[in-house]
């Protein structure tokens, strides 16, 4: 959600900071704001609205110093207003801070301190910490030690104090905090991808860290005691973090997706690529085989690409196979022992309500696994197992790249469960000669038949609203598909299973209402294409992926979106190519903002 940096080194920190915030726009923010250490002073600088609005700003009034803090803010309490924007400062302007995440004792706190007199101003819980680390005494670490078990909730902080003007503390309890160890600087963010351009050495803190971090070197303390986190190299290429030629990053990543499917499939292979490699899922095989149910938790798109799994999983191993949003596992008081592998489905592995059901697995004994995309992450730590979905750095809001090999990751785990229950047979070689024949069809899925596409998007774009169906494994990527619409072009679409349609949404069909349905060849294709004469007899218009050769949907159909055959179990991860790209395109139609579309946050780190 919020993007944090902070930076002590020896050139300028404007110029860094700015780049920083601007390498994570895609989290989504309303506000930006950053505060220098100055010779005598914190110059802080904030504006409401888009970041270009503080560059505007810091180009007529630049501050001058070497460390800083900056901030891109996704609103929580309080309106997007500059006196809500972070840095938020303390009474006396000693202390600049910024904040990512909600204290839960936020009204407690607030009342407290206008009782002490002090004056608040704005209506962030962001101020209240700031105002009591101004209170404290010490140095500016002795006051985090001495307000950090006040706060409630999660939260990650960076400050800034006048009286160290070569310090930056950064603490965190949910949200992530990584430490950039660069040549002659030092670098904190909240991803990072803010750094990741100036160092590939990062340092990740853990729940409770408390980060002291001077130009040269950082001391940690967790609970009162120095501790030692290993400096890690990420292994991914800052230059695909550009677009690379593409007009939106969503696009550039819709067409990476071969590559990211290829790499992710191709990393948990065995030698001869003939079987799932356990060892590099980190599974032990005696373990795995005493799993008896499964538990997938994940939130939005990753929770769809759980629905996927579950038919997989229970359609190729017989395992019972759950799936709950990370936000209703904990409450609902789930079944969970040694015998349940719980898998944490998250792409940023940041995702609070997902780490809130993975913990709830792990106290209670599970197998705890997850599919996530950054090594080193929250969910990644956290996991006994784990699976890196190859899919790089993602910069678009709504998730394409990270989806599909979240469904690759899917089939992989079905099979790596076949395997330990004894079960492999001609089934399996022949799935994996499919995944490994998957980037083509991609690629083949992605040409497509830009036609087909005008008449869609048109379509679509003077609507005000679909509805997508499907059946079976392929009914969540109807469920995707209106998401990918609603998320980017703010067109209300819902997704129903096509045998449902008529137990509701019927009502809503008029004259040229637009039904998207998803029907390759299946079982129960025939079933289907009766659900579209009924749709088609109360005047609705049908968009329909599937095959290009498909003779009896082009009959049913008005207009075709056309796809490669490929396996059965492959079909998800290929149907959802053109739902990507058809959403993508009436956005572009609308003239919206197809990369951060409003409201929404690439990384949801609070509940």
């Amino acid at each position: 959600m919020c993007g944090i940096i902070g930076y002590v080194g020896e050139h300028q920190a404007v110029p860094v900071i700015l780049d920083g915030l601007r390498r994570l726009e895609y989290r989504g923010y309303d506000s930006a704001g950053l505060a220098v250490m100055g010779a005598e002073t914190i110059e802080v600088l904030r504006a409401a609205g888009k970041l270009a609005n503080l560059e505007e700003l810091a180009f007529d009034q630049p501050p001058r110093g070497s460390v800083g803090v900056g901030h891109t803010r996704w609103a929580t309490h309080g309106a997007p207003t500059e006196a809500n924007a972070h840095p938020q400062v303390d009474a006396d302007g000693h202390i600049a801070v910024v904040h990512n995440g909600i204290l839960e004792n936020y009204a407690d706190l607030r009342r407290e301190l206008l009782d002490q007199g002090v004056p608040l101003a704005s209506d962030t819980d962001t101020e209240l910490i700031a105002q009591l680390l101004g209170r404290a005494t010490g140095s500016l670490f002795e006051r985090v030690e001495a307000v950090l078990s006040r706060l409630v909730g999660q939260f990650a902080v960076v400050a800034v104090s006048r009286d160290e003007p070569n310090t930056v503390v950064a603490f965190r309890n949910g949200p992530p905090l990584v430490v950039g160890v660069g040549d002659d600087e030092m670098i904190v963010a909240s991803d990072v991808v803010a750094l990741l351009h100036r160092t590939k050495r990062v340092i990740y803190l853990e729940n409770g860290d408390i980060a002291v971090v001077h130009q040269h070197e950082a001391h940690i303390h967790n609970d009162g005691r120095a501790v030692d986190r290993p400096v890690e190299t990420l292994d991914w290429d800052a230059g695909r973090m550009d677009k690379g030629g593409f007009r939106h990053y969503m696009l550039k990543e819709i067409h990476e997706q071969p590559d990211a499917i290829r790499n992710t499939v191709r990393a948990y292979l065995n030698a001869d690529r003939t079987a799932v490699n356990l060892g590099d899922l980190g599974f032990d095989h005696d373990r795995l085989a005493e799993v008896r149910r499964i538990h997938l938790v994940a939130c939005g798109t990753s929770w769809h690409a759980c629905l996927v799994g579950k038919f997989l999983i229970e359609r190729l191993t017989g395992l019972p196979t759950e799936v709950d949003y990370g936000s209703e596992y904990r409450y609902r008081e789930p079944l969970v022992g040694p015998d349940v592998l719980v898998v944490g489905v998250t792409q940023s592995g940041e995702t609070a309500d997902t780490l809130a059901a993975m913990e709830l697995g792990k106290d209670a004994g599970a197998l705890l696994g997850t599919i996530c995309n950054v090594r080193g992450s929250s969910s990644w730590r956290m996991a006994q197992a784990r699976m890196l979905t190859q899919a790089g750095p993602e910069i678009g809001v709504a998730s394409t790249k990270a989806f599909t090999t979240q469904l690759v990751a899917m089939v992989l785990l079905a099979l790596a469960l076949r395997q330990v229950r004894g079960l492999s047979d001609g089934t399996d070689t022949e799935i994996i000669r499919q995944l490994l024949r998957l980037p083509l069809a991609i690629e083949q899925a992605i040409e497509g038949s830009e036609e087909a596409y005008d008449q869609a998007t048109q379509l679509l774009a003077e609507a005000t609203d679909s509805l997508f169906l499907g059946r079976g494994c392929l009914y969540p990527i109807a469920l995707e598909g209106a998401l990918k619409l609603k998320e980017i072009s703010y067109l209300h679409a819902e997704g129903y299973p096509a045998g449902e349609m008529k137990h509701g949404p019927i009502a809503l069909l008029t004259e040229g209402f637009p039904i998207v349905t998803v029907a390759p060849a299946t079982p129960t294709r025939e079933k289907l294409l009766g659900n579209l004469m009924e749709v088609r007899a109360r005047g609705a218009v049908v968009i329909a992926v599937a095959e290009r050769e498909a003779a009896d949907v082009a009959q049913v159909a008005d207009i075709v979106l056309p796809i490669p055959a490929v396996d059965r179990l492959l079909q998800p991860i290929v149907t959802t190519i053109p739902l990507q790209l058809l959403a993508y395109r009436v956005a572009v139609e609308l003239g919206l903002d197809v990369d951060q579309p409003r409201n929404l946050a690439k990384s949801v780190t609070v509940e």
